[in-house]
C-alpha cells in the first residue's frame, strides 16, 4: 500500500511511520522523503511489498511553500534553531525579490546543513551539531525548477519552489536572505507535492485511521 499523508508539525517522519505501522498492523513500513520535524505537508509511505517502490518515489521533484523571517538567522536555519545572526531588514520590492529569485533557478551546487538527517560515516549530521561539531559536507547537485514569490510583508516573505530530491529548502531560504543582504531563517514549510502526489489528495493520520478500520470492519 503506498499512502498520501498530511505530516503534521512537531512530528519526525519516523513518527508518522511508527502511527501507521499500528494502524495498519505492518512491520515493514517506510517513508518516500524526510520532513524535518517543523515542517508539514506531503509525506508518502509505503508498507509491506510497496516499500520497494519508495526509493523512485523519493527521486521525483517536490514542490513546497516556505515562509522565510529575514533580518535574523538561526543556526537550525529554521525557527527551531538558537538565533546566532541578526541583520537589518532591507527595503525589498516585488521587482528586486523576483530578480534575485531568478539567480537561484536551474542546476546548482548545495552543501547540506549540519542539522539534517543526512549520514557522514554513518553518523548522522544532526547528532553530530548538537555537540557543537562540525563536519565536511560534499555538495550535491540540486535543480531549482520554479521559484516564485507568493507574498511579501516585512519581515515575512513567502515562496513557492518545485525542486530536484535532495534540495534543503532551509538553505535555499537562508541563501536567497544572503543574496538580498540580509539574514533569514524559514519559520513554516509545508511540502505540497511529491511527484504526482499532491497536498489536496493527502490524508491526516485520523483520516487515514479511520478509513483503514473501516475497510478492516
Amino acid at each position: 500500500m503506498i499512502a498520501n499523508i498530511y505530516k503534521p508539525v512537531s512530528w519526525t517522519s519516523f513518527d508518522v511511520v511508527k502511527k501507521l505501522r499500528n494502524i495498519v498492523n505492518e512491520k515493514k513500513v517506510g517513508h518516500a522523503g524526510t520532513l524535518d520535524p517543523f515542517a508539514e505537508g506531503v509525506l508518502i509511505i509505503g508498507t509491506g511489498k510497496d516499500t520497494k517502490i519508495l526509493s523512485h518515489i523519493a527521486g521525483t521533484d517536490k514542490t513546497y511553500e516556505a515562509t522565510l523571517k529575514i533580518g535574523i538567522g538561526t543556526d537550525t536555519m529554521d525557527r527551531e534553531g538558537k538565533v546566532i545572526e541578526t541583520a537589518p531588514v532591507p527595503k525589498l520590492t516585488v521587482h528586486k525579490i523576483n530578480k534575485t529569485f531568478a539567480g537561484f533557478l536551474g542546476e546548482q551546487k548545495q552543501t547540506p546543513p549540519m542539522f539534517s538527517a543526512k549520514r557522514v560515516k554513518g553518523v548522522r549530521l544532526y547528532t553530530l551539531a548538537r555537540k557543537n561539531q562540525t563536519v565536511h559536507r560534499d555538495p550535491v547537485d540540486i535543480h531549482i525548477y520554479k521559484l516564485q514569490l507568493i507574498s511579501y510583508e516585512s519581515p515575512f516573505l513567502i515562496f513557492s519552489v518545485k525542486c530536484s530530491k535532495g534540495t534543503y529548502i532551509r538553505v535555499l531560504g537562508h541563501d536567497i536572505a544572503k543574496s538580498l543582504g540580509t539574514a533569514g531563517h524559514l519559520t513554516k514549510l509545508i511540502r505540497t507535492a511529491v511527484g504526482e502526489f499532491d497536498v489536496k489528495n493527502s490524508q491526516t493520520i485520523d483520516e487515514f485511521s479511520e478509513q483503514w478500520l473501516s475497510i478492516e470492519a
